[in-house]
């Protein structure tokens, strides 16, 4: 593979492109490619630099899931070899999931498998009318297991029933009414629609955007006890008091910008 086949960039704004650069192959992955993808979110986001991660792909299709290659490579492993590649591939959707900084995928063309992984794990996804997606796993005599996870909190579970057992391509209309996309826009539009997105994210402090991500996960599907309540309770008392939280009441009541806003 490529030593480019990952390609990070970050403008001066603070938003940072991560590319997958594998065109001729649609973009697909390997236990190499993913490796490197690991590697690029911890640079980015150890970066205090980088405040939005846009996530890409060169070429006409964003990503065609796993690499064919690999997968004959891997029907020849041992089970404790597919356990461990599995969860390479689990830890790559996990971090991605988490990922402190808001991110946005921008989806040009044929998403497929794990691929539509990828997407499901951004905070928002943008595509083009010439997306396509499928969950073409069963076709193979497999299923979408490590994904399945961020997939099916993206579409819902009903969807999930249809689409995991039928591996039918759908369009970015049926993505798009589905949650799997947010924005649908013209080819031409992708990137102004994403610098969109991208201006008002950072007019959010930087750390009340990563907590504001970590509140969703620690709220969502959960009965509302006294221990939650009591944790947001804990979470506003902590970001009100914070020096960020400060500094952007303070910016308010003094109708200024507040410092972390570009001049």
């Amino acid at each position: 593979m490529s030593d480019n086949a990952v390609i990070i960039e970050l403008d001066e704004r603070g938003v940072a492109s991560l590319c997958i650069n594998r065109p001729e192959i649609h973009n697909a992955f390997d236990d190499a490619l993913i490796q490197q993808l690991l590697k690029a979110l911890d640079t980015i986001e150890a970066d205090p630099k980088a405040r939005v991660l846009v996530l890409r792909s060169e070429g006409k299709s964003f990503s065609a899931g796993a690499d064919l290659r690999w997968m004959r490579r891997m029907a020849d492993y041992s089970e404790a070899e597919n356990m461990a590649d599995a969860m390479e591939l689990a830890e790559l959707m996990r971090r991605l999931n988490t990922f402190s900084k808001p991110t946005i995928a921008r989806i040009q063309g044929a998403t497929f498998g794990g691929g539509v992984g990828l997407v499901a794990c951004c905070d928002m996804a943008v595509g083009s009318h010439a997306a396509r997606f499928s969950l073409s796993e069963v076709r193979l005599g497999l299923i979408p297991a490590v994904i399945s996870p961020y997939v099916v909190a993206a579409i819902g579970e009903r969807a999930a029933r249809r689409y995991f057992q039928t591996a039918e391509r759908f369009d970015a209309n049926e993505a798009y009414r589905l949650g799997l996309l947010h924005e649908l826009v013209d080819e031409t539009e992708l990137d102004s629609t994403i610098d969109g997105l991208v201006d008002n994210l950072l007019k959010g402090g930087p750390n009340a955007l990563a907590a504001a991500k970590d509140l969703i996960f620690a709220v969502a599907h959960q009965p509302t006890t006294a221990d939650v309540i009591t944790d947001t309770a804990k979470r506003i008392t902590a970001t009100r008091a914070s020096d960020e939280g400060k500094e952007g009441l303070n910016a308010f009541l003094e109708k200024r910008a507040a410092n972390w806003i570009g001049r």
